[in-house]
């Protein structure tokens, strides 16, 4: 047995004992079992799969992150990940709950810029003044 943790920026999301653990890196899918060679991967947005003790197969949504398999600990580090027994309904959860943050996200990127082109005006207005 593995132990999967599943770290979120605001709460462990999973602290549990596992069989196995499937997830999605930038080269594809992989397999982690108790005794595959330590490793990091960095994970893309997908799904992450995996045994529980009970030999019950459950899932979930997971934004990008960073996985690290050290010794029988598997930890995912990640944004935003979402757990679901059923593949359907995790998917209408996932679509629900990535298109507001992707919302928020472009209204954040947003005000970011126009903080910056702000500031750059500040700066341009300042050394014009300088030259007067």
């Amino acid at each position: 047995m593995m132990k999967l943790k599943v770290l979120l920026p605001t709460e462990v999301l999973i602290d549990e004992e596992v069989g196995k653990v499937i997830v999605e890196a930038g080269n594809g899918s992989f397999c982690l079992q108790p005794r595959h060679i330590d490793f990091v991967a960095a994970l893309v947005p997908g799904l992450l799969l995996f045994e529980s003790a009970q030999g019950r197969e459950e899932f979930l949504a997971v934004d990008e992150g960073i996985l690290v398999k050290c010794g029988p600990e598997v930890l995912v580090s990640t944004g935003n990940a979402v757990r679901g027994p059923d593949l359907g309904k995790l998917r209408k959860t996932v679509e629900k709950q990535f298109r507001v943050l992707d919302d928020r996200q472009k209204k954040a990127r947003a005000a970011a810029a126009k903080l910056e082109s702000n500031l750059v005006r500040k700066f341009i207005e300042l050394g014009e003044r300088k030259y007067e």
